[in-house]
């Protein structure tokens, strides 16, 4: 984890001796020949030297062009729900990143029954499938695969391709672009320079911008004349991690706690965390897409005794894969977030275009 927050201050101008400075010319240099594969892959999918793939019902594409959380997942759920508050019959993609089933094509949720675990199918398919009660889950590495055993065992109306603005193979019918409103390109660098799984010019694919984590309602001007919406992330409170209701973050008024989390930018989290009114003693920063070992309770448990601290808090994403250290841990809460857009007509326009053509 370390390393990780390293490379974002580098890559930020944050970190600026002199051998940070040659190393950053050498990331340079490296980023060159990345970009223009990338660029090269894109073309040939573009002018049809590389196949794609196509399902029989819509897809629609939720990812982003920066390496790290710009709430895909909330994302997916919000278009989920506006996709099933239309009668329609919606099924998830993902790939299923660090699963035990990673590659292999999977159906994780049929809209009644949860089949497997964070630990096999990886923690954002089984936190959608609790999101969003009736939401169907299908995982696997190649996505076309994923959706034709979908289509077989599901028959669902619309497809909805979770991180997927990468995967090029499948056709989509709308390409939902999720961008930072802090930093949208990052230092506007691909890897291994900055943060940019591809260059900007990747932008002209997006048939719809999100912004998310907009501090006002103003997000930053970006080339062309793609339709846009503004979102923020929004704390509703805190759920006990064994099961009960939401409560108020004031429930917790006058107690300290750990607040712990293994996402792409646990200091986002922790900030809104102390935003909403908790006391934190202490916070631990996992890396993504961490696993709940013996390691990490022990490590969780050494935090709350030293900091004098009540309970623990976390994020869905880390809650999904924690069932068998819970009896370990004493009182964990788990924050609520959804995904609040400022001007929504823009996505509703977007699905209602999908849905007349399908």
């Amino acid at each position: 984890m370390k390393g990780e927050a390293y490379f974002r201050r580098l890559v930020a101008g944050e970190r600026r001796s002199v051998l940070e400075r040659l190393l950053m010319a050498l990331l340079g240099l490296l980023a060159v020949p990345y970009a223009l594969v990338l660029r090269l892959r894109a073309l040939a999918y573009a002018t049809g030297l590389v196949r794609t793939r196509r399902l029989a019902r819509p897809v629609i594409s939720v990812g982003n062009l920066t390496v790290g959380g710009t709430g895909k997942t909330p994302t997916t759920a919000l278009v989920a729900r506006l996709l099933m508050a239309r009668g329609k019959r919606v099924a998830v993609l993902s790939r299923g990143y660090g699963g035990s089933l990673e590659g292999e094509a999977r159906l994780v949720a049929d809209g009644r029954t949860v089949f497997h675990s964070a630990a096999e199918a990886g923690d954002e398919p089984v936190l959608l499938a609790d999101m969003v009660p009736g939401l169907m889950v299908v995982i696997g590495r190649d996505r076309y695969a994923a959706g034709l055993l979908a289509q077989e065992r599901l028959d669902p109306d619309v497809f909805i391709l979770d991180d997927g603005y990468q995967h090029l193979r499948l056709h989509r019918d709308l390409n939902i672009l999720l961008l930072d409103c802090r930093q949208p390109l990052g230092n506007g660098r691909t890897l291994p320079a900055g943060l940019l799984r591809e260059p900007p010019s990747a932008l002209g694919r997006a048939d719809l911008l999100i912004y998310t984590r907009c501090p006002d309602a103003s997000p930053p001007l970006l080339p062309g004349a793609v339709p846009a919406c503004r979102a923020r992330h929004r704390l509703l409170g805190l759920e006990p991690a064994v099961g009960g209701p939401l409560l108020g973050f004031s429930a917790l008024h006058g107690r300290r706690g750990v607040a712990f989390a293994g996402i792409a930018d646990p200091e986002a989290f922790f900030t809104a965390l102390r935003q909403a009114g908790l006391d934190l003693a202490a916070t631990v920063r996992f890396p993504d897409h961490a696993g709940y070992g013996d390691a990490e309770r022990d490590r969780l448990l050494a935090a709350r005794d030293a900091s004098g601290a009540d309970y623990l808090v976390t994020t869905g994403k880390d809650a999904v894969k924690l069932a068998a250290q819970l009896p370990r841990l004493g009182a964990v809460y788990v924050a609520a977030l959804e995904l609040q857009l400022d001007d929504p007509a823009p996505l509703q326009t977007a699905l209602d275009k999908v849905l007349q053509r399908s």
